[in-house]
């Protein structure tokens, strides 16, 4: 397994569409393995494929209880509404509130290529939400609201200490 480079906001791959898979087959089994330990590396618990500049639909998450693997995944039914705040490994440092349902069904092909359906709720269904958003080139900026620069924060902070000596 290897770890992968990550794209950040403002490459195209981001913004764009990705393909469906057509087949699943060994070397996809082996870049999602790859993707988990991208993840696992970056300190993640989601990472789409347009994130390592794949422009196709897999995606990988832990949201606590073990990695998961899907291709071509799909909300098929979804109920509630709740707030998080949300980061992302492809806009480091950056935070904003986002609104997400609060459960959802989703349906994909695990790395075997057989069907799979996880019911998700609270932050798994967040965490497939944003991933899958990546997925249809959505960033969560897009939806986010009181975006935080922590990094600009931290500069301004660093100033203020260095003004006060």
């Amino acid at each position: 397994m290897a770890v992968l480079p990550l794209k950040y906001v403002g490459e195209a791959v981001l913004r764009r569409k990705a393909d469906k898979v057509a087949q699943v087959d060994k070397p996809l089994a082996r870049l999602l393995d790859d993707m988990v330990e991208t993840m696992y590396a970056a300190n993640g618990i989601g990472l789409a494929g347009p994130q390592i500049g794949v422009s196709r639909r897999i995606l990988v998450v832990d949201a606590g209880d073990g990695p998961i693997q899907l291709v071509n995944p799909r909300i098929v039914d979804h109920k509630g509404r709740q707030m998080g705040t949300e980061g992302c490994l492809s806009i480091p440092a950056v935070y904003g509130e986002v609104e997400r349902w609060k459960e959802i069904v989703v349906k994909g092909l695990n790395a075997e290529g057989e069907p799979v359906i996880y019911e998700a709720d609270g932050l798994l269904s967040v965490v497939f939400q944003h991933e899958i958003d990546h997925l249809d080139g959505r960033l969560f900026t897009d939806l986010a609201v009181g975006l935080i620069d922590a990094e600009a924060i931290e500069r301004d902070h660093e100033e203020e200490e260095e003004e006060e000596e």
